[in-house]
């Protein structure tokens, strides 16, 4: 076994301090945050339609007449949808966006209201959370997410000198959500409801609330999940078997105990796009709330890490342009955002990892289904848009369209 020699490690260590300089001089960039956002959010929307096609082909050729493709074909239209509504939210002003929040919030109540009315509500895998409009399926609760991080910083941004006050900050945002959230839980969908009560303590934390007033909502919430979760005998015993799914293979364990599978048979690098063989109908649900096991067994623990190293890409960037930000909105919104993405990717994960129960919980960006990504296209297009008007951003902008405009008119000189 040989050692480094001191000369080694003095040789070294301008060596690290030098590529260390260079990492943090990139990082405090004006336009470095825009750039991540963009970067990150593009691979990840990649990534997650190359495993919707290769995790949903069997069950595409099986249920839609031999059509490998169709699942793909609907999530490439919802793309389609979501992306240019993506750039127009990037570019709205301040003041326009604000605008948006109280009818958003009165549209995802309507919505959720209607799930309620027989014959529009639709039930799937037990929880009647769809509403069927048309030849389209779309679910509120994931329009709802988008909706309650706008209107409680736009809420709190108004606030923002009166927010020492325990009553303004519980009126109305704390009630408007939770009528949300009570919407949803009717519906009986008990994971979404988790993830909208989790923007509320993110949106409650931003602004400084007291910690009892965590301890008290968590010890509520918690009581109240644990209840809910009894009234359900499916439910319960997902909760009571998820630690080892092995216990009970042939019936509530046994979508997570394929999960592992998948992800087990993976390695570090996969077995290739599209060699899966727990798609083939063992693992349920493997193109929406399962499709990371489907990563997991293709592209190997590096794609994994990668999906996961992206969503903290994206994280560290909207935290930066949140710190920055000298609007309370951008401030508000973009925590919400971080919170609302990164705790629903974690939930996911936790699922397949059988870490979590397994409570219907899709992968941002990646998995399939379009209710969930117009949303979050729209929620990362006001980030973007937030990042390109930081002060520094927008004269860096300024400069390089105005270099670029010189060039141009430098080049029809000459000819």
């Amino acid at each position: 076994m040989t050692t480094a020699s001191p000369d080694d490690l003095t040789t070294r260590r301008p060596a690290v301090l030098g590529w260390y300089r260079s990492a943090r001089e990139a990082l405090d960039r004006p336009l470095t945050a825009y750039y991540l956002l963009l970067g990150a959010s593009a691979l990840l929307l990649t990534i997650g339609l190359i495993m919707v096609l290769s995790a949903s082909s069997v069950y595409s050729y099986q249920h839609n007449d031999g059509n490998s493709y169709a699942v793909v074909t609907r999530q490439l239209i919802w793309v389609a949808i979501g992306i240019p509504c993506a750039w127009v939210a990037s570019r709205l002003p301040l003041g326009a966006v604000r605008r948006f929040a109280w009818p958003a919030l009165l549209v995802s109540i309507v919505l959720l209201a209607l799930v309620r009315v027989p014959g529009l509500g639709v039930e799937v895998n037990g929880n009647k959370n769809w509403l069927g409009l048309g030849p389209f399926l779309i679910q509120p609760a994931e329009i709802a997410k988008l909706a309650i991080v706008l209107w409680a910083a736009h809420i709190y941004a108004r606030k923002e000198k009166r927010l020492d006050s325990l009553h303004e900050l519980i009126f109305p945002v704390v009630l408007g959500i939770g009528v949300v959230i009570v919407l949803v839980m009717l519906g009986k969908d008990l994971g979404t409801a988790l993830v909208l009560f989790a923007i509320l303590l993110a949106m409650l934390w931003v602004v400084g609330a007291p910690a009892r007033l965590f301890t008290i909502s968590i010890l509520v919430t918690g009581v109240i999940a644990l209840y809910l979760a009894t009234t359900s005998q499916h439910r319960l015993d997902r909760l009571t078997t998820f630690t080892d799914p092995f216990k009970d293979f042939h019936h509530t364990g046994w979508q997570p105990a394929h999960g592992l599978y998948a992800l087990a048979s993976g390695g570090w690098f996969g077995e290739g796009i599209g060699a899966s063989r727990e798609k083939w109908g063992t693992l349920p649900e493997a193109h929406t709330d399962f499709i990371f096991a489907v990563l997991g067994e293709e592209l190997g623990l590096v794609g994994t890490l990668l999906v996961i190293g992206l969503f903290l890409v994206i994280a560290f960037a909207a935290v930066r342009v949140a710190s920055q930000a000298t609007e309370p909105f951008v401030r508000y919104v973009s925590f919400g955002i971080v919170v609302w993405l990164l705790g629903q990717m974690i939930i996911n994960v936790g699922m397949v990892l059988a870490l979590l129960p397994v409570i219907g919980i899709p992968l941002p960006l990646v998995s399939y289904g379009g209710s969930a990504l117009v949303p979050s296209l729209v929620a990362l297009g006001l980030l973007i848009g937030f990042a390109r008007r930081e002060p520094e951003a927008a004269r860096a902008l300024a400069q390089r369209k105005k270099a670029r405009s010189a060039g141009l008119s430098a080049g029809r000189a000459s000819h």
